[in-house]
This record gives C-alpha cells, structure tokens and sequence, in this order.
C-alpha cells in the first residue's frame, strides 16, 4: 500500500514536471500575431541607392549590417554555384500540375532565371498528378534565421508564380514558413499585388494549419521591370520592405527557426488560375539576393 502510495505520487511529481515544462514553451508556441501594419498606397519617395554593402532601406547602416555570404549571390558566373544552391527540393515536388524541373533552373548574363514551360511528363510523373508543365525551383545550401534578404528580381509576366521564401527548420515538431512574395505576373486580377504570409503548419503544441497573409497594392505591373524586394527578419518583428520602403510588418511569435531561403515558380490553378500556354515559357529573374546579420 505505501510503496504504491510512493508509486502514484512519483508519476504526479513526473506529470507535474512535464506539465511545467511544456508550460514554460506553450505561451510563445500558440500566441498569434496582434501587431500587424500593412501600408496602403503608393510607396512615396524611395531611398537612393549609395551602395551594395547595405540594404536598400538602411544605406546608412543605422542597423550595422555585416554581409552573410552564404546567402549572397549575384549571379555573374554561367553556373549556378554548387557551393550555395541545390536545384529542387528534396521534399516536394511541385504543386500540380507542373513538376519542378532542374534544367529550368539557369543563370545567364548575370541573373538567375527560373522557367516555366508547357511540355509533355514522363509516364510516372503524370502517375504522382503532374501533367503538362514543368516549372523551377531551387534552395540554399544553409539555414539561416534573423537577418536582412534582399532581392532584385522580376516576376515572369504570365499566370504561374513568382516566389521567394524561406520553409524547412531541422529542430523536430516545427514547421513554419515566411513568404516574402508570391506574384502573379499575369494572373488577372493579381498583376500589382504583393502578396506576403507566414505560415504556421505545425509546432510541438500547434496542429493545425494557420497563416497570416497581407497584400500590398502597387501602381504598377510587377512583371514590367525589376524592383529590389527586402526581408528584415527579426526577433520581435518581420517587416517587408518594396524598393527600399516599408510596406508590411508583422509582430514575430513563432518564426525563430533557421530555415531555408528558396526561390521557385508553380502553377497555382486554385489562386492565381493556369497560366495561358500562349505567354509559355515564361521566365521569373533574379539579378542578385544579398543576405545580412546584424553585429553581435
């Protein structure tokens, strides 16, 4: 009787340590960002570019950004080097129906150019739900968190996507994501829209799916011309910056993992609609991504 007395009060003791623990993360796993700010509107006056050494909205280097280079690429060989990107991912796809495809993935005359292209699959990819169209994509070889990215790019100027993110930590239970952009070139109705989320598909207290996405508004065709898109992630904030201004920041609750940062292009029926095979192949380019810490 006493030695289970003993027993049962040794598993509350337990549960009780557990409990607390798990106490201790919960509060920063399920707050959910109140803090949001998304700017409506044209930018107003952008900042002039000095120089490459800081990010186009912090040309003074008021935040004492140190260049991250393995991170930064400004594309200027005729190969996209091994040393910093691996083409593809290894844990998806492509969203259907087009299927990545490495050799869309090329650098040339100094940017880095993803594809899209109408052509017919192998037998097994249409098995797996891909058909018809390939599209492109690619990862760096690091993991990276809090710091500054900044891209000079322009969408390809048909429906499929235009997209740069970050995705994938390697700490178990967790998987987030921030979407710096996804754009719809072409896709009607979704010409000027900067649409940028982060998402929360799952942590070791969350299971469900949640996002919060924001959409700022342009003046003009993001498929027109190349505009210089910037990421300012931090630890307490993550804001979003359009050729050098602020046009959205959200307070940061959950996005504190290292994760990739990726470029890719996909066919989004269910968003943007298909892309019409008469603007194929179409072509998103990237002319530099410049990465940043910030001085401990």
């Amino acid at each position: 009787m006493f030695r289970n007395t003993l027993l049962t009060v040794s598993i509350l003791l337990i549960a009780h340590h557990v409990l607390a623990a798990e106490g201790e993360t919960k509060p920063a796993a399920d707050k959910r960002p109140t803090k949001i700010w998304n700017r409506n509107g044209p930018l107003g006056e952008t900042p002039k570019h000095v120089t490459d050494a800081c990010p186009l909205s912090d040309q003074e280097n008021k935040g004492g950004w140190i260049k991250f280079e393995p991170m930064t690429d400004e594309f200027d060989g005729q190969e996209l080097d091994p040393n910093k990107w691996n083409r593809g991912m290894y844990w998806w796809k492509g969203r259907q129906p087009a299927l990545f495809s490495d050799k869309n993935v090329t650098v040339s005359e100094g940017k880095l150019h993803l594809t899209m292209r109408k052509e017919k699959l192998p037998a097994e990819a249409e098995k797996q739900g891909y058909k018809d169209y390939t599209s492109a994509a690619l990862h760096t070889k690091v993991r990276s968190s809090y710091g500054y990215y900044e891209v000079k790019a322009k969408p390809m100027n048909s429906g499929g996507s235009s997209s740069f993110w970050f995705q994938v930590e390697d700490v178990p239970g967790w998987l987030t994501e921030i979407d710096v952009f996804e754009i719809g070139g072409k896709a009607k109705g979704f010409e000027q829209k900067y649409n940028m989320n982060l998402h929360v598909f799952k942590t070791p207290q969350e299971k469900k799916h949640w996002s919060v996405g924001g959409v700022w508004e342009a003046p003009w065709r993001f498929a027109d011309d190349y505009h210089v898109f910037g990421l300012d992630w931090g630890k307490d904030e993550i804001r979003y910056y359009v050729d050098g201004v602020l046009v959205r920041s959200v307070e940061n609750t959950h996005w504190h993992q290292p994760l990739f940062l990726i470029f890719d292009s996909e066919t989004m029926p269910q968003w943007f609609g298909m892309p019409d095979d008469n603007d194929l192949p179409s072509t998103f380019s990237v002319e530099y991504v410049r990465a940043w810490k910030q001085k401990q």
